[in-house]
């Protein structure tokens, strides 16, 4: 079959330890597909190396940006109509990248992603941050979700194209964009793919990374639910201020906290009317 209207990306930051043979798969597997490979301010051999495999188009950031902002660079290159994701680290196999394309190639879906099945090895630090990011996603949609973060995934470009703006910088590209093609109404498929353990050390910084899972958790109900959020949040400030200022008025006294946290409440549900306005101007943006 030819890929002639395949454009893959491949973030890669420091991956020497396996990105040349995870392109090498990829050329023998996908002759007549674009190949982009960014490379994301790398202090190894990984440029290097993406430069001796012939027929890649490699790009590269000066600094370390981060794994959304090297996806959406190589987007922003791309020239094919179908954009897939493919990690550097060996984790993704060319077979199950065929199968995720095909329902894109074949204007069956819009967007495919590879849900990491049986037999799939999976790291253990980041799962409780997964878990946890799957349920408040799952709450959000409605739905279950089989995996909210592969990096094995396959869009039609133009509607990958049109929300790059709400793509963030860092690991979370992955899940914004899962929640963000499901909240608008695309054609989503999950497929069960067979993970392997990446090739080379883990950037995993477990204090660092479960900051980051508070952030995004933030960011997300944020994003797609900004007004249920800061209600909740307003109303709970304007609840245990009333409460506050109730013991404190049956004593004769007044509390000066308690009229903060009245006022602070009132501030939020200002707060997530704005908030939710912009939220919908982002998301219609391009359309």
């Amino acid at each position: 079959m030819k890929y002639s209207e395949l454009t893959i990306c491949v973030p890669a930051y420091n991956e020497a330890a396996g990105i040349k043979t995870a392109l090498e798969g990829l050329k023998a597997r996908f002759l007549d597909a674009e190949i982009v490979v960014v490379d994301d301010g790398s202090t190894d051999e990984t440029f290097n190396l993406v430069k001796s495999v012939e027929g890649i188009v490699v790009l590269s950031h000066e600094r370390n940006r981060g794994y959304g902002a090297a996806l959406k660079t190589a987007i922003r290159y791309s020239k094919g109509e179908v954009i897939a994701w493919f990690d550097g680290d060996g984790q993704h196999r060319p077979d199950d990248l065929e199968k995720i394309i095909q329902p894109v190639l074949e204007d069956k879906m819009d967007m495919v992603i590879g849900a990491r099945g049986e037999g799939s090895e999976i790291s253990i630090d980041r799962l409780p941050g997964k878990m946890l990011l799957k349920f408040v996603a799952e709450l959000i949609v409605g739905e279950s979700i089989p995996d909210l973060n592969s990096g094995l995934r396959c869009f039609k470009s133009a509607v990958i194209k049109r929300y790059l703006h709400l793509l963030p910088e860092g690991f979370s590209a992955s899940t914004t964009s899962t929640l963000l093609m499901k909240k608008r109404g695309y054609r989503m498929e999950f497929i069960n793919i067979i993970a392997n353990k990446r090739v080379g050390k883990s950037s995993v910084n477990m204090v660092y990374d479960g900051l980051v899972t508070l952030g995004l958790i933030v960011r997300i109900l944020v994003l797609f639910n900004a007004l249920p959020f800061f209600s909740i949040l307003g109303i709970l400030q304007i609840f245990a201020g009333l409460l506050w200022g109730s013991w404190y008025l049956s004593s004769g006294g007044f509390s000066v906290f308690a009229s903060t946290l009245i006022i602070s409440g009132m501030l939020t549900l200002f707060m997530g009317l704005i908030c939710d306005q912009i939220t919908e101007l982002r998301k219609e943006r391009l359309e």
